[in-house]
């Protein structure tokens, strides 16, 4: 079964520290650019962060560059992404995607370009 699967989410107090992680099945996931996007409730869904398929370029949106960190693990089919310094304005339900290895990071996240594969979603609650 071809499917990407995150997990890591959860309650965090602000200050805290969160790793997701957002394994693949059924396809290899270093041929991939790779995107974290988020929704908070009430608002429409944002491009978080990418890493393009050759992992030369990176890419974070101003409001959590320098707190997250997006990474890939080609021998564990999974990416990574780490959240330290959590805001309550970090809350969201996270979202990995995975898109065709030719897409321009930042651009497909910026833009919101189809994606091949997305999870499901993982709850970041950051609340004291």
């Amino acid at each position: 079964q071809v499917q990407l699967v995150e997990s890591g989410g959860g309650l965090v107090q602000p200050g805290g520290s969160l790793r997701l992680s957002c394994a693949a099945s059924g396809f290899t996931l270093d041929y991939y650019a790779i995107g974290w996007f988020r929704q908070a409730p009430g608002k429409e869904r944002e491009g978080v962060s990418c890493m393009s398929s050759s992992d030369s370029i990176t890419y974070y949106i101003p409001s959590v560059k320098g707190r997250f960190t997006i990474s890939r693990d080609n021998a564990k089919n999974t990416v990574y992404l780490q959240m330290n310094s959590l805001k309550s304005e970090d809350t969201a339900v996270y979202y990995c995607a995975a898109g065709p290895p030719y897409y321009p990071c930042p651009g497909y996240v910026q833009k919101f370009y189809d994606m091949d594969y997305w999870g499901e979603g993982t709850l970041v609650t950051v609340s004291s």
